[in-house]
């Protein structure tokens, strides 16, 4: 089978590898040295991290095998021509995915037996998906042949086979030539697939949306729930195990989420929040929690967003993240605003920015590598928008854009068509038109019936101005493009 241009086909290594590279740059300061040269860098491009020398440490043993964006904008600035390859780091699609481990969840109480949830939770079967009326789109089978190759390589049907059917592309995990007898039993095995599942399928998502991935994303999952439920004898691969689970369980939901299957989400999210509780991970229950509020605002039902928020914020307060709370602020907010509370929502909007003003931390999950200064734009462009201000909307809008990682193609579309709808209800129809038409070429590579959705209702807002050229021109795209 082919092998992906957005992934190396060899699985990431088990054990740190120093980073040699990184070292030599440090001489001859000691690391605390080093680290405050990091945070004067910081400050010479506007950037807060919190580096000591515990950090450089970190990055030197290959704890760290990749920088947030945060650092990465500061290791660049201060060795200027050089890559991250170059400073010993591994690529960034080589780690997305991995869930930051507190230092506390080591040390809560975990369930000594396999994790068997209740039939209530668990996920509706592909098959029949269930969609809200308020959908717009429905999708044909994906074509895109990078994603059927990747989808394909992790469906299969015992724990051999299960672990052939979470390895994707088809590449068999834990059979390099330096792994131990111990790393080839295929629970162990089994449980590095799910972590890769976990990765890729945010890969994707980043680049292509959620449509014509969910549905080959679930079967990965009840792999996953099948190899817990077969009992593993070790703890700690039963630990990986519940967490990925978890995670994966997290990620399918917000496939679902993002191509209209709400109530498969909300049955996904729920099963990642009682795997969470049962595994007493506390990591994991906030990341459950953080998407049942996205999830909760986006189908309508605002006092669960905030409700689900702030659940999420008391669960992540011990964890020593303030980008993770800066984030839960922000889905608090929207929540404030579906109810109309506009000093409420304003509260938590600027919590959310103080929060995320301090800078990037190591205990920051690997999850959250989508959440930057486009992202916090583009939410808040969300809250004002659902106000009603449109023109503050706009202005939020616009900076999201312009600020997103080009790597995010998806968020990418999702801005350019929420400043397009901004634009068109703030009485803008020609630049509203141009944005939209620039987020219809976006979604040659994406597909995500949430953003279609979003394109649909700028569409109508536009037919009254349909005479004007550059608006007859995006209605008469968006028309072909729904055929």
């Amino acid at each position: 089978m082919t092998s992906s241009p957005y992934f190396p086909d060899t699985p990431a290594p088990q054990h740190p590898r120093p980073n040699l590279a990184f070292r030599r740059l440090r001489g001859q300061r000691s690391p605390g040295e080093f680290a405050a040269a990091v945070r004067r860098a910081a400050r010479e491009i506007g950037e807060r991290v919190s580096c000591d020398a515990r950090y450089i440490g970190r990055v030197e043993s290959g704890a760290i095998r990749c920088p947030n964006y945060a650092y990465e904008r500061v290791f660049l600035h201060m060795f200027p021509g050089r890559s991250l390859a170059d400073l010993g780091f591994a690529p960034r699609a080589s780690v997305r995915g991995r869930s930051a481990r507190p230092p506390l969840a080591t040390a809560l109480p975990r369930p000594a037996g396999p994790v068997r949830l209740p039939r209530a939770v668990r996920p509706s079967s592909p098959a029949s998906p269930s969609r809200p009326e308020a959908t717009e789109y429905t999708h044909h089978e994906e074509s895109d042949v990078r994603r059927r190759a990747f989808m394909t390589g992790m469906t299969g049907s015992t724990a051999t086979v299960a672990v052939a059917a979470l390895a994707p592309f088809g590449v068999p995990l834990g059979t390099t030539p330096g792994d131990a007898a111990l790393d080839r039993h295929p629970a162990r095995t089994g449980a590095r697939a799910v972590e890769e599942a976990i990765r890729r399928i945010r890969l994707l998502d980043d680049r292509h949306g959620a449509d014509g991935l969910y549905r080959r994303a679930a079967a990965p999952l009840r792999t996953a729930f099948e190899l817990l439920d077969a009992g593993i004898a070790q703890r700690d691969v039963s630990d990986r195990l519940q967490t990925g689970a978890g995670e994966l369980a997290i990620s399918v939901g917000w496939l679902a989420h993002d191509s209209g299957r709400f109530d498969d989400a909300r049955s996904h999210y729920a099963e990642a929040l009682a795997t969470s509780r049962m595994a007493g991970d506390e990591a994991l229950e906030a990341h459950a929690f953080c998407n049942t509020a996205f999830l909760a605002r986006d189908a309508g039902r605002p006092r669960e967003a905030v409700r689900a928020s702030q659940a999420a914020t008391r669960v992540a307060a011990p964890l020593g993240s303030p980008r993770l709370l800066s984030l839960l602020a922000l889905r608090e907010a929207g929540g404030w605003a579906g109810l109309g509370d506009r000093p409420a929502c304003e509260r938590a909007l600027a919590r959310a920015q103080a929060l995320f003003a301090r800078g990037g931390s190591d205990a920051d999950p690997e999850w959250m590598s989508f959440y930057g200064e486009a992202e916090l734009e583009g939410l808040e462009a969300q809250c004002w928008s659902a106000l009603g201000a449109w023109p503050r909307a706009t202005r939020h809008a616009r900076r999201a854009v312009a600020l997103q990682d080009p790597h995010f193609t998806r968020n990418t579309a999702l801005y350019t068509a929420e400043l397009a709808d901004d634009l068109a209800r703030a009485g803008q129809p020609d630049e509203a038109a141009s944005a939209g038409a620039r987020a219809l070429g976006l979604l040659r590579d994406v597909r995500s019936s949430r953003i279609e959705s979003m394109l649909a209702a700028t569409a109508r807002v536009l037919l009254p101005h349909r005479r004007a050229a550059g608006v007859a021109a995006f209605l008469e795209a968006h028309a072909l493009s729904r055929r």
